[in-house]
């Protein structure tokens, strides 16, 4: 994880207004607002490379609640066109949505539908997908 979490360091572009890095207790209240505990993976990234800038995806943050990668929001929206809900957004993509359970895999959704590809973890899709976009 932290060889993962250096190399997104390393390939984070610099832009203007940079994003922050959450608080825990910024976590604590987004758990509050889903109603859903996030994985330990999901709470990491967040912690510590959620404001890496690589690249098209644009997974989920949680420091800046007017930000339109606020994890409640997109997943809320991904709740109400259907997404599971026992399913939390990491990264929107077009109609569809990268997202993570309770255990930490991830899958892809979209229209009412899981593709067949998945990720055991947060790190294997960081370094499957956002890594090798």
């Amino acid at each position: 994880m932290n060889e993962i979490i250096d190399q997104l360091q390393e390939f984070s572009e610099t832009v203007p207004v940079p994003l922050e890095l959450p608080t825990f207790e910024q976590l604590v209240e987004v758990e509050e607002q889903i109603l859903i505990g996030l994985p330990n993976d999901l709470k990491e990234f967040l912690l510590y490379a959620s404001d890496v800038i690589y690249g098209t995806l644009e997974p989920v943050t949680v420091a800046d609640p007017h930000s339109h990668t606020y994890l409640p929001e997109v997943t809320s929206y991904a709740w109400s066109i259907g997404m599971p809900r026992d399913q939390i957004a990491i990264c929107q993509v077009g109609d569809g949505f990268y997202c993570i359970n309770e255990e930490g895999e991830v899958q892809f959704w979209e229209d009412g539908d899981f593709n067949e590809d998945g990720w055991e973890s947060l790190w294997d899709w960081v370094e499957d997908v956002w890594l090798e976009q």
